[in-house]
Protein backbone atom coordinates (compact mmCIF):
# COMPACT_ATOMS: atom_id res chain seq x y z
CA UNK A 1 0.00 0.00 0.00
CA UNK A 2 1.61 3.46 -0.86
CA UNK A 3 0.72 6.81 0.78
CA UNK A 4 1.51 9.23 -2.12
CA UNK A 5 2.41 12.65 -1.27
CA UNK A 6 -0.58 14.48 -3.10
CA UNK A 7 -1.74 18.29 -3.92
CA UNK A 8 -5.60 18.11 -3.04
CA UNK A 9 -6.29 21.57 -4.62
CA UNK A 10 -8.32 22.39 -1.81
CA UNK A 11 -7.56 26.15 -1.03
CA UNK A 12 -9.70 29.29 -2.50
CA UNK A 13 -7.98 30.53 -5.52
CA UNK A 14 -7.81 34.51 -5.33
CA UNK A 15 -7.21 36.38 -8.30
CA UNK A 16 -4.57 39.40 -8.84
CA UNK A 17 -6.98 41.76 -6.93
CA UNK A 18 -7.73 41.55 -3.72
CA UNK A 19 -7.91 45.66 -2.99
CA UNK A 20 -12.22 45.59 -3.85
CA UNK A 21 -13.59 47.53 -0.87
CA UNK A 22 -16.18 45.66 1.00
CA UNK A 23 -18.83 46.88 2.52
CA UNK A 24 -20.89 44.46 5.25
CA UNK A 25 -24.66 44.85 5.75
CA UNK A 26 -24.80 42.87 9.33
CA UNK A 27 -22.77 42.44 12.21
CA UNK A 28 -24.34 39.36 13.71
CA UNK A 29 -22.94 36.31 15.19
CA UNK A 30 -21.71 34.40 11.83
CA UNK A 31 -20.08 38.11 10.67
CA UNK A 32 -18.12 37.92 13.95
CA UNK A 33 -17.25 34.53 13.67
CA UNK A 34 -16.53 33.80 10.22
CA UNK A 35 -16.94 36.64 7.66
CA UNK A 36 -14.38 39.24 9.07
CA UNK A 37 -11.98 36.53 10.44
CA UNK A 38 -11.82 35.09 6.83
CA UNK A 39 -11.91 38.25 5.31
CA UNK A 40 -8.55 38.93 8.44
CA UNK A 41 -6.77 35.77 7.18
CA UNK A 42 -7.14 36.94 3.27
CA UNK A 43 -6.06 40.25 3.68
CA UNK A 44 -9.21 41.61 1.87
CA UNK A 45 -9.92 45.23 2.20
CA UNK A 46 -13.32 45.97 4.61
CA UNK A 47 -14.59 49.34 3.97
CA UNK A 48 -17.29 49.74 6.27
CA UNK A 49 -19.77 47.83 7.82
CA UNK A 50 -23.47 48.50 9.26
CA UNK A 51 -26.82 47.05 10.66
CA UNK A 52 -30.19 47.88 12.13
CA UNK A 53 -28.52 47.82 15.86
CA UNK A 54 -25.43 50.45 15.19
CA UNK A 55 -24.05 49.57 19.05
CA UNK A 56 -23.30 46.42 17.51
CA UNK A 57 -22.06 47.60 13.93
CA UNK A 58 -19.81 49.86 16.19
CA UNK A 59 -18.39 46.58 18.66
CA UNK A 60 -17.70 44.69 15.60
CA UNK A 61 -15.94 47.44 13.80
CA UNK A 62 -13.78 48.03 16.91
CA UNK A 63 -13.26 44.72 17.63
CA UNK A 64 -11.92 44.17 13.48
CA UNK A 65 -10.39 47.68 13.28
CA UNK A 66 -12.99 48.59 10.71
CA UNK A 67 -12.73 52.68 10.42
CA UNK A 68 -16.28 53.38 8.55
CA UNK A 69 -19.56 52.20 10.28
CA UNK A 70 -22.60 53.61 8.34
CA UNK A 71 -25.99 54.97 9.89
CA UNK A 72 -27.78 53.22 6.62
CA UNK A 73 -27.15 51.26 3.51
CA UNK A 74 -27.72 54.34 1.83
CA UNK A 75 -24.64 55.55 3.32
CA UNK A 76 -22.56 52.89 2.35
CA UNK A 77 -23.80 52.67 -1.30
CA UNK A 78 -22.56 56.27 -1.52
CA UNK A 79 -19.29 55.67 -0.37
CA UNK A 80 -16.68 55.20 -3.71
CA UNK A 81 -14.52 53.19 -1.67
CA UNK A 82 -16.87 50.31 -1.89
CA UNK A 83 -17.15 48.07 -4.50
CA UNK A 84 -18.97 45.14 -2.76
CA UNK A 85 -22.03 44.59 -0.72
CA UNK A 86 -21.43 41.60 1.74
CA UNK A 87 -25.03 41.06 2.81
CA UNK A 88 -25.11 39.05 6.46
CA UNK A 89 -29.18 39.54 7.10
CA UNK A 90 -31.90 36.80 7.99
CA UNK A 91 -33.24 35.81 4.14
CA UNK A 92 -36.62 37.81 4.05
CA UNK A 93 -34.84 40.98 4.06
CA UNK A 94 -32.72 40.24 1.33
CA UNK A 95 -34.76 41.08 -1.60
CA UNK A 96 -35.09 44.74 -0.64
CA UNK A 97 -31.45 44.95 0.06
CA UNK A 98 -30.38 43.88 -3.36
CA UNK A 99 -33.03 46.23 -5.07
CA UNK A 100 -31.39 49.09 -3.68
CA UNK A 101 -27.73 47.58 -4.24
CA UNK A 102 -28.40 46.91 -7.84
CA UNK A 103 -29.56 49.98 -7.95
CA UNK A 104 -26.12 51.31 -7.11
CA UNK A 105 -24.34 49.78 -9.73
CA UNK A 106 -22.16 47.76 -6.65
CA UNK A 107 -21.81 44.05 -7.20
CA UNK A 108 -23.03 41.83 -4.15
CA UNK A 109 -22.66 38.59 -1.79
CA UNK A 110 -25.77 37.05 -1.05
CA UNK A 111 -26.29 35.35 2.13
CA UNK A 112 -27.63 31.61 2.18
CA UNK A 113 -30.07 30.86 1.55
CA UNK A 114 -30.65 33.94 -1.19
CA UNK A 115 -34.53 33.72 -0.22
CA UNK A 116 -36.90 31.17 1.73
CA UNK A 117 -39.60 31.75 -1.35
CA UNK A 118 -38.51 30.58 -4.78
CA UNK A 119 -40.37 32.91 -6.44
CA UNK A 120 -38.64 35.64 -4.28
CA UNK A 121 -35.01 34.13 -5.43
CA UNK A 122 -35.83 33.83 -9.17
CA UNK A 123 -37.21 37.85 -8.60
CA UNK A 124 -33.95 38.71 -7.13
CA UNK A 125 -31.32 36.86 -9.71
CA UNK A 126 -33.33 38.67 -12.20
CA UNK A 127 -33.24 42.39 -10.80
CA UNK A 128 -29.26 41.30 -10.33
CA UNK A 129 -29.05 40.59 -14.30
CA UNK A 130 -30.98 43.27 -15.78
CA UNK A 131 -28.85 45.85 -13.83
CA UNK A 132 -25.61 44.02 -15.02
CA UNK A 133 -24.43 43.38 -11.65
CA UNK A 134 -22.31 40.33 -10.23
CA UNK A 135 -24.22 38.67 -7.71
CA UNK A 136 -22.74 35.12 -5.96
CA UNK A 137 -24.55 33.58 -3.16
CA UNK A 138 -22.30 32.98 0.07
CA UNK A 139 -22.87 28.82 0.08
CA UNK A 140 -19.36 28.50 1.37
CA UNK A 141 -19.25 24.74 2.11
CA UNK A 142 -18.23 24.16 -1.25
CA UNK A 143 -14.84 25.42 -0.21
CA UNK A 144 -14.90 23.55 3.08
CA UNK A 145 -11.63 21.20 2.71
CA UNK A 146 -13.40 18.10 3.01
CA UNK A 147 -15.59 18.79 0.30
CA UNK A 148 -13.12 20.90 -2.32
CA UNK A 149 -10.32 18.04 -1.99
CA UNK A 150 -12.67 15.50 -2.30
CA UNK A 151 -13.74 17.01 -5.70
CA UNK A 152 -10.47 17.34 -6.46
CA UNK A 153 -9.64 13.59 -5.96
CA UNK A 154 -13.04 12.70 -7.64
CA UNK A 155 -12.07 14.76 -10.79
CA UNK A 156 -8.70 12.99 -11.28
CA UNK A 157 -10.28 9.87 -10.99
CA UNK A 158 -8.87 8.19 -7.89
CA UNK A 159 -12.21 6.71 -6.96
CA UNK A 160 -13.12 5.35 -10.47
CA UNK A 161 -16.95 6.41 -11.67
CA UNK A 162 -18.48 7.61 -8.24
CA UNK A 163 -21.60 5.11 -6.77
CA UNK A 164 -22.52 6.23 -3.68
CA UNK A 165 -22.57 9.24 -1.43
CA UNK A 166 -23.34 9.49 2.21
CA UNK A 167 -23.66 12.70 4.69
CA UNK A 168 -24.55 11.87 7.76
CA UNK A 169 -24.61 14.59 10.83
CA UNK A 170 -25.58 14.10 14.08
CA UNK A 171 -24.98 16.61 16.49
CA UNK A 172 -26.48 19.00 19.36
CA UNK A 173 -27.74 22.05 18.20
CA UNK A 174 -28.04 25.03 20.43
CA UNK A 175 -31.06 27.42 18.47
CA UNK A 176 -30.56 30.01 20.68
CA UNK A 177 -27.61 31.11 18.52
CA UNK A 178 -30.29 31.99 15.74
CA UNK A 179 -33.60 33.02 17.61
CA UNK A 180 -35.26 34.10 14.50
CA UNK A 181 -35.09 30.53 13.45
CA UNK A 182 -37.22 29.13 16.22
CA UNK A 183 -40.34 30.79 14.13
CA UNK A 184 -39.81 29.16 10.76
CA UNK A 185 -42.12 26.41 9.75
CA UNK A 186 -38.86 25.46 7.21
CA UNK A 187 -35.67 24.67 9.51
CA UNK A 188 -33.38 22.02 8.40
CA UNK A 189 -33.15 21.65 5.13
CA UNK A 190 -33.69 25.54 3.74
CA UNK A 191 -30.74 26.86 6.78
CA UNK A 192 -28.62 23.72 7.34
CA UNK A 193 -28.80 21.14 4.90
CA UNK A 194 -28.98 23.27 1.81
CA UNK A 195 -25.30 23.28 2.89
CA UNK A 196 -24.99 19.88 2.15
CA UNK A 197 -27.10 19.76 -1.38
CA UNK A 198 -24.83 22.87 -2.89
CA UNK A 199 -22.01 20.47 -2.19
CA UNK A 200 -23.29 17.96 -3.93
CA UNK A 201 -24.48 19.56 -6.20
CA UNK A 202 -20.70 20.85 -6.91
CA UNK A 203 -19.49 17.34 -6.73
CA UNK A 204 -21.54 15.61 -9.04
CA UNK A 205 -23.98 18.26 -10.77
CA UNK A 206 -27.61 18.00 -10.93
CA UNK A 207 -30.16 15.34 -9.01
CA UNK A 208 -32.79 13.89 -11.53
CA UNK A 209 -35.45 13.50 -8.52
CA UNK A 210 -35.63 14.35 -4.44
CA UNK A 211 -37.15 12.51 -1.69
CA UNK A 212 -37.67 14.17 1.76
CA UNK A 213 -38.92 13.04 5.40
CA UNK A 214 -38.69 15.35 7.91
CA UNK A 215 -39.84 15.42 11.84
CA UNK A 216 -39.50 17.02 14.58
CA UNK A 217 -37.72 16.20 18.39
CA UNK A 218 -40.58 16.40 21.45
CA UNK A 219 -41.34 19.04 23.12
CA UNK A 220 -38.62 21.22 20.99
CA UNK A 221 -38.31 25.08 21.05
CA UNK A 222 -38.38 25.69 17.21
CA UNK A 223 -41.19 25.03 15.26
CA UNK A 224 -39.78 23.77 12.20
CA UNK A 225 -37.90 20.24 11.08
CA UNK A 226 -34.90 19.14 13.22
CA UNK A 227 -34.05 15.65 11.91
CA UNK A 228 -34.43 15.00 8.36
CA UNK A 229 -33.41 12.37 5.97
CA UNK A 230 -33.22 12.87 1.67
CA UNK A 231 -32.58 11.20 -0.98
CA UNK A 232 -30.86 12.36 -4.45
CA UNK A 233 -31.13 10.37 -6.87
CA UNK A 234 -28.58 11.45 -9.86
CA UNK A 235 -28.74 8.39 -12.05
CA UNK A 236 -29.32 4.53 -12.31
CA UNK A 237 -26.06 4.13 -11.39
CA UNK A 238 -25.51 6.69 -8.45
CA UNK A 239 -27.90 8.46 -5.46
CA UNK A 240 -26.97 9.98 -2.55
CA UNK A 241 -28.35 10.53 1.06
CA UNK A 242 -28.26 13.00 3.22
CA UNK A 243 -28.94 12.48 6.75
CA UNK A 244 -29.11 14.95 9.94
CA UNK A 245 -30.40 15.16 13.66
CA UNK A 246 -29.59 18.47 15.10
CA UNK A 247 -31.35 16.24 19.13
CA UNK A 248 -28.12 14.05 19.34
CA UNK A 249 -28.29 15.24 23.68
CA UNK A 250 -25.26 12.00 24.05
CA UNK A 251 -21.54 12.31 23.57
CA UNK A 252 -21.81 9.97 19.92
CA UNK A 253 -21.83 12.57 17.90
CA UNK A 254 -20.59 12.54 14.31
CA UNK A 255 -20.86 14.61 11.09
CA UNK A 256 -19.13 12.67 8.09
CA UNK A 257 -18.68 12.10 4.48
CA UNK A 258 -18.41 8.80 2.41
CA UNK A 259 -18.00 8.72 -1.51
CA UNK A 260 -17.66 4.76 -2.81
CA UNK A 261 -16.62 4.75 -6.15
CA UNK A 262 -16.00 2.05 -8.80
CA UNK A 263 -12.23 2.18 -7.76
CA UNK A 264 -12.13 3.55 -4.54
CA UNK A 265 -13.73 5.47 -1.56
CA UNK A 266 -13.18 8.72 0.08
CA UNK A 267 -14.36 9.11 3.94
CA UNK A 268 -14.10 12.40 6.17
CA UNK A 269 -15.27 14.47 8.60
CA UNK A 270 -16.70 18.19 9.14
CA UNK A 271 -15.13 18.93 12.61
CA UNK A 272 -17.04 22.07 12.62
CA UNK A 273 -19.76 20.52 13.83
CA UNK A 274 -18.54 18.43 16.33
CA UNK A 275 -18.47 21.10 19.01
CA UNK A 276 -19.93 24.30 17.29
CA UNK A 277 -18.91 27.01 17.53
CA UNK A 278 -15.16 25.78 18.34
CA UNK A 279 -14.94 23.20 16.32
CA UNK A 280 -11.68 21.20 14.82
CA UNK A 281 -9.87 20.62 11.42
CA UNK A 282 -11.58 18.61 8.47
CA UNK A 283 -10.32 14.70 8.00
CA UNK A 284 -9.80 12.91 4.88
CA UNK A 285 -8.75 9.35 4.09
CA UNK A 286 -9.20 7.85 0.82
CA UNK A 287 -8.51 4.70 -0.93
CA UNK A 288 -7.80 3.92 -4.20
CA UNK A 289 -7.22 0.46 -6.56
CA UNK A 290 -6.85 2.89 -10.22
CA UNK A 291 -4.04 2.20 -12.33
CA UNK A 292 -2.99 -1.37 -11.07
CA UNK A 293 -1.67 -0.19 -8.03
CA UNK A 294 -3.38 0.59 -4.36
CA UNK A 295 -3.24 3.84 -3.09
CA UNK A 296 -3.88 5.15 0.59
CA UNK A 297 -3.68 8.72 1.82
CA UNK A 298 -5.36 10.01 4.96
CA UNK A 299 -5.16 14.05 6.15
CA UNK A 300 -6.10 16.28 9.21
CA UNK A 301 -6.23 19.73 7.58
CA UNK A 302 -4.99 22.96 8.88
CA UNK A 303 -8.09 25.10 8.55
CA UNK A 304 -11.65 24.63 9.32
CA UNK A 305 -15.38 25.18 7.60
CA UNK A 306 -15.70 28.32 9.79
CA UNK A 307 -13.78 30.83 9.41
CA UNK A 308 -11.49 29.64 6.39
CA UNK A 309 -13.64 28.38 3.84
CA UNK A 310 -15.85 32.02 3.72
CA UNK A 311 -12.82 32.84 1.73
CA UNK A 312 -14.13 31.04 -1.07
CA UNK A 313 -17.28 32.73 -2.21
CA UNK A 314 -15.63 36.26 -1.73
CA UNK A 315 -12.36 35.26 -3.04
CA UNK A 316 -14.51 33.37 -6.57
CA UNK A 317 -16.60 36.88 -6.52
CA UNK A 318 -13.49 38.85 -6.67
CA UNK A 319 -12.05 37.15 -9.23
CA UNK A 320 -14.98 36.33 -11.50
CA UNK A 321 -15.03 40.44 -11.52
CA UNK A 322 -11.54 40.45 -12.40
CA UNK A 323 -12.11 38.04 -15.21
CA UNK A 324 -15.36 39.73 -16.49
CA UNK A 325 -17.47 36.03 -15.77
CA UNK A 326 -20.05 34.56 -13.45
CA UNK A 327 -18.43 33.33 -10.02
CA UNK A 328 -18.87 29.73 -9.21
CA UNK A 329 -21.81 30.47 -6.96
CA UNK A 330 -23.95 32.73 -8.79
CA UNK A 331 -26.86 33.67 -8.37
CA UNK A 332 -28.96 32.10 -11.36
CA UNK A 333 -27.22 28.43 -10.45
CA UNK A 334 -28.07 28.87 -6.63
CA UNK A 335 -31.44 28.49 -8.07
CA UNK A 336 -30.57 25.23 -8.44
CA UNK A 337 -29.51 24.37 -5.16
CA UNK A 338 -32.99 26.20 -4.16
CA UNK A 339 -35.02 23.59 -6.47
CA UNK A 340 -33.41 20.96 -4.03
CA UNK A 341 -34.75 22.26 -1.19
CA UNK A 342 -37.98 23.20 -2.13
CA UNK A 343 -38.44 20.12 -3.64
CA UNK A 344 -38.00 18.25 -0.44
CA UNK A 345 -40.20 20.15 1.44
CA UNK A 346 -43.00 19.26 -1.26
CA UNK A 347 -41.55 15.83 -0.81
CA UNK A 348 -42.60 15.99 2.52
CA UNK A 349 -45.69 17.26 2.02
CA UNK A 350 -46.99 15.29 -0.97
CA UNK A 351 -45.11 12.01 0.34
CA UNK A 352 -43.33 11.39 -3.25
CA UNK A 353 -40.19 11.76 -4.98
CA UNK A 354 -40.07 15.25 -6.75
CA UNK A 355 -38.13 16.37 -9.59
CA UNK A 356 -36.24 19.69 -8.89
CA UNK A 357 -37.79 21.05 -12.39
CA UNK A 358 -41.36 20.76 -11.13
CA UNK A 359 -40.27 23.75 -8.49
CA UNK A 360 -41.01 27.12 -10.62
CA UNK A 361 -41.83 30.93 -9.40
Amino acid sequence: MVTPDLDLDYRPKLGARQDFGIGIVGAGAIVNAAHLPAYRKAGFKIAGIMDVNTEIARQTATKFEISTVYPDLTAMLDDPHVDIIDIAVPPWHQRKLVEEITASGKDVLCQKPLSNDFGEAVGIVDSAERANITLAVNQQMRWDQAIRASRTLIERGWIGEPVAATIDISILTDWSAWPWLLEVEGLDLMYHSIHYFDSLRSLFGEPCSVSSSGFRYPEQAPRGETRTVTVCDFSDTFGAVVSVNHNNWTEDRHATLRIDGTEGYISGTFGLLYNYPYGRPDTLEFHSTTNMSHLSFKHRFEEMWAPDSFIGPMGELMKAIEEERPPETHGRDNLKTLQLVHAGYRSMAEGRSVKPAEITD
